[in-house]
């Protein structure tokens, strides 16, 4: 039984819209004006938010397989995609581009072929919850989705929400899989829909914080700074960064805000414009030390400085980076919680 477009956009979790054009179903985590905002500012940027991370299906059902097609596109510099499939919590297969490729050390520049990919994935026996997570990296669209015809799907709904913020680290890069990017990982401890608006090279963008969504999140995180650092001098990045916070603050006011400061990076210390690079964190506090509901962590010690945690040696976190990011970003927010 092939899914129609009604049941695939009740069981989508993550995405700002989802609309079908010619029998192929598009997801979208940002809203039509915030996708004006970026279309207005950059076409790289544009691109880029077509990328679907943070976007899942979840469901019940008790059918025993389930077939999936997509179509991908690029939306940025990454060639390489995983769709992960999961049940009941845990990792069954991966629908992807590089699992019969020998990728080297440093693979984030590989070059693998887009295009249209099929799998069918072997659900087991009974009742089961599903969670079938889209990639961060492409803009992933789903040609079709069929589940066995006798069977019953049921969307899972998720009880709090999650908005996170952030440059290319939030929005995945450089994870092999999108199940183990850190924010998918704390929206799944927090039991939280993740609504992921990270955006590789972004800075604080105040224009983005002032649109508001159409739902009030329960937790809400920011993770920029370290292109600030990289491209801003320190006055641009404090009147932008300030004005971030407050339009954040202003829109949701009884959500938990937690401003996450940048991680380690190799090349920390070069010379830049904005000065040291770790007093990024000092101006973040500066900033939003009267806003009652941010709380500040500490990013530069999430994460071992090692750059064999780092897919490109320097500042996107591998597989195993993200682990640790998420397992000490985890601790650190329960303490606050």
């Amino acid at each position: 039984m092939k899914l129609s477009f009604e049941q695939i956009k009740e069981i989508t979790t993550g995405a700002a819209r989802v609309e079908e054009k010619d029998g192929i179903v598009n997801f979208y985590r940002f809203t039509k004006e915030q996708d004006a905002l970026y279309g207005e500012r950059t076409p790289g940027m544009y691109m880029k938010t077509l990328a679907t991370s943070g976007i899942k299906l979840s469901f019940k059902t008790n059918s025993k397989k389930i077939f999936l097609k997509i179509q991908v596109t690029p939306s940025g510099s990454r060639k390489y995609f995983s769709v992960d499939v999961l049940v009941n919590g845990k990792v069954i297969g991966y629908l992807d581009n590089f699992s019969d490729a020998v990728l080297e050390e440093k693979y984030v520049q590989t070059q693998l072929p887009l295009g249209e990919f099929e799998k069918e994935f072997d659900l087991g026996d009974g009742e089961k919850d599903v969670c079938i997570m889209l990639p961060w990296s492409v803009n992933a669209q789903l040609l079709d989705a069929s589940i066995d015809d006798d069977a019953f799907i049921k969307a899972i709904k998720y009880e709090k929400k999650l908005l996170a913020y952030g440059d290319s680290i939030t929005q995945g890069y450089d994870a092999l899989r999108p199940s183990n990017k850190y924010i998918t990982k704390l929206a799944e401890a927090l039991c939280a829909e993740e609504f992921n608006k990270g955006i590789g090279g972004e800075r604080f963008f105040p224009e983005l914080a002032a649109l508001k969504e159409s739902f009030v999140p329960d937790y809400i995180t920011v993770a920029y700074g370290t292109n600030d650092w990289n491209k801003n001098d320190r006055d641009t990045f404090n009147e932008k960064c300030r004005a971030f916070y407050n339009n954040l603050a202003n829109n949701y006011p009884d959500s938990k805000i937690f401003a996450i400061t940048p991680i380690w990076r190799k090349n920390m210390n070069d010379e830049r414009e904005f000065g040291d690079f770790m007093d990024v964190e000092v101006c973040i506090r500066e900033a939003v030390k009267d806003i009652d509901n941010i709380t500040v962590i500490s990013g530069f010690d999430l994460i071992p400085q090692d750059e064999k945690m780092y897919a490109d040696f320097v500042l996107h976190p591998n597989d195993k980076g993200f682990e640790h990011y998420f397992v000490n970003l985890y601790a650190k927010l329960k303490a606050e919680l």
